[in-house]
Formats: C-alpha cells, structure tokens, sequence
C-alpha cells in the first residue's frame, strides 16, 4: 500500500498539512490538487482550526508540478483545463478563507510549490530553502498564479528575474526581496512556525479574519476606495462588534483580553 500524498494534523486550533511524497519532491499531481482541496474544505468546515501550516516531507517543500504526468495530461486538453480549473479553485479557497494559512518552506519550493506558497498568508524558510519559479527552464509557464501573484508579492522587476532567468533563491535572498517573512535555521523551522501560529491563536478570531480581509480585498482596489473600504469595515468592527470593546475593557483593566 502506498503512502498517503500528504498527511494532516490537527491540534489547539492548528492544523498542519505535511506533502508526504518525497521520492518525487513532493510533486503536485492532479490528483494530489484535488486531494488537496476536499481537504481543505474539511479543515474550512471545522471553526476550532483557526490556523493552517503547509510544509513537505524530505528535502523539497514542493518541486511544482508533475513533469511525467503532464506528457499525457498536455495532450488531452479539456482534461487540463479541468486540472488548471482544479488548482485555481484550491488556491482560491486559501486565500479567501478565514483561516491564516503558513507556509513553513523547508526545503526546494520550486514552479507549482512556489505558486502554492504565494497562495498562503505568510510563508517561513528555512536557510536551505531554494525557492524559484523555474518553469521556464523547462519550457513551461506558471498556471496556477505564479506570473500574478509574484509581482504582486516582490514587485515587477524582481517578478521578472525569477521567471525570465529561472534562477532560484536561497532562504535569506527571498527574505530579503519580500518573498517569505522570516528565515530560520532548518531545526528552528517547525518551533518558529508553530510560536507564530500560537501567536495568532492569541488574537481575537473575528479581527484576524477582518484583518485578513483588509489585506485581501483592499489589494484589488484603488488606493482611495480601499480607505474607504477599511474606513467602512472598521467603524462597524468598532461599534458592533464585542471584541473591539473586549480590547480596550482588557486593556484599562491591566488583564489579557477574553476575545469570543
């Protein structure tokens, strides 16, 4: 019996979800996105899991895409287009949910990895990590986000580096281009990722999702309608919403907030 493509934990509101397919660099295959989501929607489901943490078995976090599968895949086009369908729809579901989902990127995050990690809320690395987008070393282009979502993420011209030359990056450059939050040593990776999840756990549940949605939405927008957009969300948090006054109660009283 074969492994399972991935493995999922649950624990005090966490829940982590570990690519269990190392001998092929944690590939993701058709099969494995759409496992992926059912998945997710489960986790989505469970209002206990406040926090997701994504990371890969053995030396790669993902290496992207399935290469061999695609040979056949490529030559039955309605059935790709189901599998690009399928892959927007998974990352879709990440960034619009509730849940702040962490990539803790252990090891080669490469084309589709890279595409999922941009997908989530906050990404961690360890120092071993290369992180590129590498599709085109290959001849291939970015289907699930990549060429969206990394310029949005690092800007334009960095966005253009990645994808043009196919180079990768280490831990400390993708920090310091804005491409993951923070890098740590490959044994502090898991307890750093974990200590920021617990650090989320601590905050109210509704300001963290309404945060999140700040962020989100706000991007879409121009400049001034996204003011008014967080002008809008922000009076109807402060003035309807019992953690907003929890806050400042907490606060006066010299206490740890009691969020709902």
């Amino acid at each position: 019996m074969s492994a399972p493509a991935f493995i999922v934990e649950k624990a005090a509101g966490v829940a982590s979800i570990t690519l269990n397919r190392p001998e092929q660099m944690n590939a993701l295959d058709w099969s494995t996105v759409k496992a992926l989501g059912a998945a997710f929607r489960e986790l989505e489901a469970d209002k206990a899991i406040r926090v997701l943490i994504f990371t890969g078995q053995g030396k790669a976090f993902s290496a992207g895409g399935d290469l061999e599968a695609y040979r056949s895949l490529y030559r039955r086009p309605a059935d790709f287009r189901r599998f690009l369908e399928d892959f927007f729809e998974f990352l879709n579901a990440l960034e619009q949910s509730r849940i702040v989902i962490i990539a803790a990127v252990n090891g080669y995050c490469l084309a589709g990895g890279l595409e999922l990690m941009l997908a989530c809320d906050l990404a961690v690395a360890s120092t071993e990590a290369r992180i590129g987008d590498a599709h085109l070393n290959f001849g291939q282009l970015p289907g699930a986000g990549g060429s969206q979502r990394l310029p949005r993420a690092i800007g334009a011209q960095r966005a253009r580096d990645l994808m043009y030359s196919g180079r990768w990056v280490n831990g400390a450059e993708a920090e310091r281009i804005g491409l993951v939050a923070r890098v740590v040593p490959p044994n502090e990776l898991m307890p750093a990722v974990r200590a920021l999840a617990a650090d989320i756990l601590q905050k109210s549940p509704a300001g963290v999702a309404s945060a999140k949605r700040l962020l989100r939405e706000g991007s879409q927008m121009s400049l001034e309608k996204a003011l008014r957009f967080e002008i809008d969300l922000v009076h109807e948090w402060a003035t309807k919403h019992p953690d907003a006054m929890e806050g400042l109660e907490a606060f006066a009283e010299k206490r740890k907030p009691r969020f709902l």
